[in-house]
């Protein structure tokens, strides 16, 4: 009886823990089958960008339960300044056909665009964010409005209002036949680059002593502070991550469309937000997950004719979400800290 009881137990917990990988996989699978190749690559593609703005949102939350709604201008200022890389320090001006020098401008773009913004959001962070720790909660928040304000003028100023051209490195003619449909490698490469940086960022949370440091001060950030870790690098940390990912977020973003704007982040920035929330804001698996399940809704919207509702089904879902599950897709209630 003991041990007939034990692998039930053992099959129940399996089961759970495949539940979630399951139900995406058959998620995947209707949607494909929906939607056909090449809208299910396009919905990948735009929540393989949406998935890297979100997981900014939700580890800042996590970790100091701040709503960063700069974080949307630094992926902004993060498209911006991988314009200027691209075309002003490396000099290229459209696709590059040479594969090991597409290799190398590719890999440069991406080294200094995250390190500028890497920089950028520790800065944000030191100079707006750490002085109000202790203010009260609507303090750091006007401000996360202000700084974003600040980053859409500064680049307006020095860019203009108008839309800026972005050289496209990875030619648009390149392509694979699946299933008779044209799939472009430019697609595969966003979806490819974003997973891997996701996948990097799970691993770097659960296996490294900067990542459980980050793990316990979302927890209890006084407990964790006797514990002996270093609170404000910690946070500092966060703020880099997120805005690397928002930069490299930018990075991609560039190279799929082609173009940026000024007004890009606030858009773009409001759904990746609400892509935290519809996971779970604070979980970073959740906030990937909830980033392609909006971009599933804006593609499947655009797909039957409702493109110009897209954005009203997204925040209708939100607010459906708010109401009856508001921890999100993979988030857990934990209560009010003290």
């Amino acid at each position: 009886m003991a041990t007939a009881s034990v692998t039930s137990s053992t099959a129940g917990r399996l089961l759970g823990n495949l539940r979630l990988p399951l139900s995406i996989l058959a998620f995947l699978g209707l949607a494909l089958g929906v939607l056909g190749i090449d809208q299910f690559v396009n919905a990948m593609t735009l929540g393989a960008i949406y998935a890297l703005v979100a997981l900014g949102y939700t580890m800042v939350y996590g970790i100091i339960e701040l709503i960063n709604f700069a974080h949307g201008d630094v992926f902004m200022v993060g498209s911006f300044v991988a314009m200027f890389i691209s075309s002003s320090l490396l000099g290229n001006e459209g696709a590059i056909t040479n594969v090991p020098m597409l290799a190398a401008s590719v890999l440069i773009l991406f080294a200094l665009t995250i390190s500028v913004m890497a920089l950028l959001g520790a800065l944000i962070e030191r100079l707006a964010y750490r002085p109000l720790r202790r203010a009260p909660k609507l303090a750091p928040l006007i401000t996360a409005i202000g700084v974003s304000f600040i980053l859409q003028n500064v680049i307006q100023f020095f860019f203009g209002p108008t839309i800026v051209t972005v050289p496209q490195l990875v030619p648009i003619e390149w392509s694979i036949q699946v299933s008779g449909s044209r799939v472009p490698l430019l697609n595969l490469f966003v979806i490819a680059t974003s997973v891997i940086l996701m996948v990097a960022l799970q691993l770097f949370i659960s296996r490294t002593r900067t990542g459980r440091a980050m793990r316990t001060t979302s927890m209890d950030r006084d407990a964790s502070s006797l514990m002996g870790v270093d609170i404000n690098r910690t946070i500092m940390i966060t703020f880099l991550i997120g805005s690397g990912l928002a930069g490299a977020a930018g990075v991609v973003h560039g190279l799929y469309y082609g173009n940026t704007t000024f007004g890009l982040g606030f858009q773009s920035g409001l759904k990746a937000f609400t892509a935290a929330v519809l996971g779970g804001i604070g979980n970073t698996a959740g906030a990937a997950l909830g980033g392609f399940l909006i971009a599933f809704v804006e593609v499947g919207a655009s797909a039957f004719g409702y493109g110009r509702w897209g954005g009203a089904i997204v925040f209708s879902l939100l607010v459906i979400f708010l109401v009856f599950r508001p921890t999100g897709l993979l988030g857990s209630h934990t209560g009010d800290r003290a």
